[in-house]
């Protein structure tokens, strides 16, 4: 008489050894090292492909180190850190100076912090009013002076606001 599953034989190798058998620990060291390398064109700061993907948004601020004359080389790791987080905000989206500053603010930088960092960077401030407009627009329906009146709210002076509008229109 056959039988209809083969009988286990005695096998020699601990479970551990078995061939089929996977290890924990390739689990536990390649599922962060993969994390890390999937991640890794988001961290380095790499913007081309979304850049390249909104063509009609006015280009970012540049993240490029902000450079300082040898009487402001001794700026605090704040500071430091504060114009880096700011780079990153005016990189994804469009900032007053006021807004940002107060962003900066809520992250928990000093007003001092976020002011430096903020008023060390070269933003035209124009054209974000020009961007955050074009924002809007892409998912809100606004009336010209609506938009003008949603800007100088963000913290836009009238002016700023004003040309944004103009080009977004």
């Amino acid at each position: 008489m056959t039988m209809p599953f083969p009988v286990p034989q005695p096998s020699y190798l601990s479970p551990a050894d078995a061939p089929g058998k996977q290890k924990k620990w390739v689990w536990l060291v390649g599922t962060p090292v993969l994390a890390l390398a999937l991640a890794a064109p988001i961290w380095s700061g790499t913007l081309a492909a979304a850049e390249a993907a909104q063509p009609d948004i006015a280009a970012p601020v540049s993240t490029l180190p902000v450079e300082f004359s040898p009487a402001e080389l001794d700026i605090t790791s704040s500071q430091r850190n504060a114009i880096r987080s700011a780079q990153q905000y005016l990189a994804y989206s469009a900032f007053s100076r006021s807004g940002l500053i107060h962003q900066l603010e809520y992250e928990g930088f000093s007003t001092a912090d976020a002011t430096f960092a903020v008023d060390s960077l070269n933003v035209d401030w124009n054209e974000q009013a020009a961007k955050s407009a074009k924002q809007y627009l892409e998912y809100i329906s606004f009336s010209r002076s609506g938009l003008i009146d949603q800007l100088v709210y963000e913290g836009f002076t009238r002016a700023q606001a004003e040309y944004g509008v103009n080009a977004a229109y």
